[in-house]
């Protein structure tokens, strides 16, 4: 049962990167209907910024922390305005193709300047752990951080979009770009501001993720960004709930599949399971159905 439970808080502290992860591509999705799949590699930069603030200049992990809030947030700004922009009336396909390649600049560029020898990253929170039931369940201080990050997040974003000008103009232009616009709702501005704060996320993401699995390479965020994807497909991508509960879920399912089942099939069985709820629920769990007028 301890095992169990276990198992259980360690897919929740997982499920929660994926979610804070997930909640970038959601809001992304939701307001401009693009799929940034370069927001994989955003983690990565953060990662890589954190790192080096940290282990170079000697900064405090909540320094280095803020850096790369801050880079990530001028990188999403950056790919929005140069890649992202130009192609606001292009089809899905041309702006799918460009985010590919966006991702592959970020991660080829991140080999020249950094190069692929694995980075150790460091324990930000010097191994602690709260230990019960005569050391059978162990709660680390890093898991405990991550479930509160991702709460936190989730409930100031919910804040965000439902109290703030700026969230009322994203819901407004996720509603009907053409009609925001002639309501006087800046438009790009708000797109930014969204790209913006996917990547701050990213940001957050990428130490989190880094902390809990130390070794930080070009790739590292591939993986865990088409994992968040899948969260917030899972969940039902455009939903900031769903992005949570599909994060959630998402590492959970994997974590128990690699312990009870298999190491290797545990992110096949993620997918898996993903198909068959599709299968069921073609718009994710907390989705709605959008019907479009002919």
């Amino acid at each position: 049962m301890l095992t169990f439970l276990n198992h259980f808080i360690n897919g929740i502290s997982l499920g929660s990167i994926y979610a804070i992860i997930a909640l970038g591509y959601t809001m992304v999705y939701g307001i401009a209907k693009m799929l940034n799949f370069a927001h994989g590699d955003v983690i990565m930069v953060g990662a890589y910024v954190c790192f080096f603030a940290v282990s170079a200049f000697n900064l405090p992990p909540v320094l280095g922390l803020l850096a790369a809030i801050v880079l990530c947030t001028l990188l999403g700004i950056i790919i929005e305005r140069l890649a992202y922009k130009p192609l606001r009336q292009a089809t899905s396909l041309a702006v799918l193709i460009t985010a590919i390649g966006v991702s592959y600049f970020l991660q080829n560029a991140a080999q020249l300047l950094w190069t692929s020898n694995p980075k150790i990253f460091p324990d930000f929170f010097g191994g602690i752990a709260i230990k019960m039931f005569d050391g059978q369940l162990i709660i680390t201080l890093g898991t405990l951080v991550t479930i509160a990050a991702c709460i936190i997040i989730m409930i100031a974003l919910t804040v965000f979009t439902g109290q703030t000008k700026m969230g009322k103009a994203m819901r407004a232009c996720s509603e009907d770009k053409g009609a925001a616009q002639l309501m006087g709702i800046n438009v790009n501005a708000t797109i930014s501001t969204t790209f913006a704060i996917g990547s701050a996320l990213a940001a957050v993401a990428g130490v989190l993720l880094c902390s809990a699995y130390p070794s930080l390479v070009p790739t590292t965020g591939s993986m865990p960004g088409i994992k968040a994807f899948t969260a917030a497909v899972f969940g039902g991508i455009g939903s900031i709930p769903g992005a949570l509960l599909g994060g959630i879920l998402l590492g959970v399912i994997e974590i128990f599949a690699g312990a009870y089942i298999s190491t290797q099939l545990s992110n096949a069985i993620v997918f898996l399971v993903l198909i068959i709820v599709l299968l069921v629920k073609p718009t994710g769990l907390l989705g709605k159905q959008i019907r479009e007028k002919v």
